[in-house]
């Protein structure tokens, strides 16, 4: 069954929404068939192919972060039509608001078209990108977010795409490319102390809690040591060729592996069903003190 993502199926968020018994699929805000049911229970406001850099989605032609957090505004003034301000102010101290991007930044905007790189060092862009990470955040917590969720960066050396593109033979040496991971630690480690400081600053005082969910560490578990989790391939995708599809490159034209579960990437980027429910997995201890909190 098509599920509007660039996997074969349900994605982290998916999992955590079944997993607390609201629903097995989030859906986008955009389907103008939902339920005020469905809006009550979440939607998802993201698009595939933006980032924090607004030249990321510019360049993508996708929806960028200040219109999502448009829509948000948008979705509150419903809600607040459909059970009143009071329920619905109560509604946004209680739910979670799941902030996950950052991957296209660095691998499109960043490492493949040089416009940024003219302007940017590396560790320039990583503060550029995590200072409009915060103002998201920021913008969230006046919106009344309490609970907000900020994934880490994946080991981006290891997508099938940044292989493809920087081994010195795409079709023999399908090893990680070190140096695309380290940028990723790197920003990892500065997102996790930057909002640890967000956390405890004197700049929060609207009692938001702010958290940080690492999926480096999962994916790169499972891309070296995939027996043990039952993965067969992890340095290609399961869609097309392996080496390049990504996104909407991959449509029900494409070839597509016969075993989605025994492969970690389901295009040259994005992870499958598998990969997303094992992320879920490793992080579970952390989101039950988030749910619970």
């Amino acid at each position: 069954m098509p599920t509007g993502r660039f996997t074969n199926g349900r994605l982290t968020t998916d999992f955590l929404a079944s997993y607390m018994g609201v629903k097995e699929y989030i859906p986008p805000y955009l389907d103008p068939t939902l339920s005020m049911e469905e809006l009550i229970t979440g939607v998802s406001f993201a698009s595939a192919g933006s980032g924090f850099d607004p030249l990321t989605p510019t360049l993508a032609n996708v929806i960028d972060i200040p219109k999502q957090v448009e829509y948000f505004k948008e979705y509150k003034k419903r809600l607040e039509l459909a059970i009143g301000k009071e329920k619905m102010q109560k509604h946004m101290k209680k739910a979670g608001f799941v902030i996950s991007a950052g991957t296209n930044d660095f691998v499109v905007n960043y490492f493949i078209i040089p416009l940024r790189r003219q302007t940017y060092t590396v560790s320039a862009y990583q503060q550029f990108v995590f200072q409009k990470a915060k103002e998201l955040i920021q913008d969230l917590q006046e919106e009344g977010a309490r609970k907000i969720v900020v994934t880490g960066l994946p080991p981006m050396g290891c997508l099938p795409a940044v292989i493809t593109l920087n081994s010195e033979d795409a079709l023999l040496q399908r090893g990680c490319i070190d140096k695309y991971s380290t940028v990723a630690r790197e920003y990892n480690q500065m997102l996790q102390n930057e909002l640890k400081s967000m956390n405890f600053g004197s700049a929060n005082n609207l009692g938001a809690k702010i958290y940080y969910i690492d999926i480096y560490g999962p994916m790169i578990d499972m891309i070296q040591g995939p027996a043990k989790l039952g993965f067969d391939d992890v340095n290609n995708g399961c869609c097309g060729t392996g080496y390049v599809e990504a996104g909407f490159l991959c449509n029900t034209k494409s070839y597509v592996c016969p075993d989605a579960s025994k492969y970690v990437f389901w295009d040259s980027i994005h992870p499958t069903e598998k990969t997303y429910s094992n992320i879920f997995n490793a992080c579970l201890n952390i989101l039950d003190d988030i749910i619970n909190d």
